[in-house]
């Protein structure tokens, strides 16, 4: 995807690689500031729901260390790690009808209680630190907006002004917001919860689109986006065939411990690089667990929170390496129950 248009940077969608949707990444950006020159004025257009804290957090310091000045315009969204990225602006501009969200990451996390505490610990520090971006650019105390990430903030144009965390709001038709699981979050407007639902933007969705894809003989010819990796014995990466990557995804998908835990094998298959062996073994721990009832557009609350600990993994996840068989899910805040607690209410 070009991020570099008519000399402005437009970040829309997802914020890092992602297997199936477009979006940008941190070396995209750099790219793009490397041609346009260390010194030149740059415009940056947001509307991205969000996506891997490190490559937000790489594209923020790339902006801030920018020599020349960069305008950040929010056209429809900045959630989750975009809105940390529109943070680098020396002005960031709200457009009418567009919103931002901040919140604490996420990531999905297998064993014991030890490896839970060392995960907490990691999301608790990174959490810390993305308050003190923000509340470098409002002034307000970070362990207050602290508080309010862990709550989940979602704040109008008018509102981002009031707080600071934008300088201005702009006039006209904001664009069509960026297509986003918005349902993983926990007080998303009830629009957008609306919109994600009737599109279809959920991770189950976008599993089974790319699942049917990895079976069509042009797919056999091309390399996936991102193709997974492996790792030698001298644990040195090294790129796997579109043919390994569809043997993999149909070993773990189809395999009998996928039953009941469809969401989950879907996560092995398509959102990590696990082995198929490790991810088929971590299906049969699961199964051990009482199988879910699934269905057509409202999952159950256990199989929901498994794609939603997937599509929240998006703030956060574990990069790089080989994954290990510790990897099942944790969920740091019960954002599930919380938002079905308020659909009740």
């Amino acid at each position: 995807m070009t991020i570099l248009v008519d000399g402005e940077l437009v970040l829309y969608g997802f914020v890092g690689e992602d297997y199936w949707d477009e979006g940008f990444t941190a070396t995209q950006v750099i790219d793009a500031l490397a041609m346009l020159g260390r010194d030149a004025d740059i415009t940056v257009r947001i509307n991205s729901g969000g996506g891997y804290t490190d490559d937000g957090i790489a594209i923020y310091n790339a902006l801030t260390a920018h020599r020349g000045s960069v305008d950040v315009i929010v056209d429809a969204i900045a959630a989750s790690s975009a809105s940390i990225i529109a943070m680098a602006g020396d002005t960031i501009t709200m457009r009418s009808g567009a919103m931002m969200m901040i919140h604490d990451p996420a990531r999905f996390t297998w064993g014991d209680a030890g490896d839970h505490e060392k995960s907490t610990e990691q999301l608790n520090k990174l959490a810390d630190l993305m308050a003190d971006i923000y509340a470098e650019q409002t002034g307000e105390d970070a362990a207050d907006i602290r508080k309010e990430m862990k709550d989940e903030l979602w704040l109008t144009g008018e509102e981002a002004v009031a707080r600071k965390f934008a300088t201005a709001t702009e006039g006209g038709k904001a664009k069509a917001v960026a297509a986003f699981d918005y349902r993983v979050y926990a007080s998303a407007p009830k629009k957008l919860v609306t919109k994600a639902k009737k599109e279809k933007w959920s991770f189950e969705a976008v599993a089974r689109s790319a699942a049917s894809a990895a079976q069509t003989e042009d797919h056999e010819q091309e390399t996936p986006p991102m193709a997974p990796k492996t790792t030698s014995a001298d644990d040195k990466p090294v790129d796997t065939t579109a043919a390994d990557v569809k043997a993999r995804i149909k070993a773990i998908t189809e395999d009998d411990a996928a039953t009941g835990h469809e969401a989950l094998a879907k996560y092995f298959a398509f959102d990590t690089d696990m082995p198929a062996d490790e991810a088929i073994a971590a299906l049969k721990v699961a199964a051990g667990d009482k199988p879910q009832a699934t269905a057509d557009d409202d999952v159950d609350p256990a199989q929901y929170e498994a794609s939603r600990t997937a599509a929240r993994d998006l703030a956060q996840p574990a990069r790089g390496g080989k994954p290990t068989a510790k990897t099942p899910t944790i969920s740091t805040r019960g954002v599930y129950a919380k938002r079905r607690a308020q659909q009740e209410a």
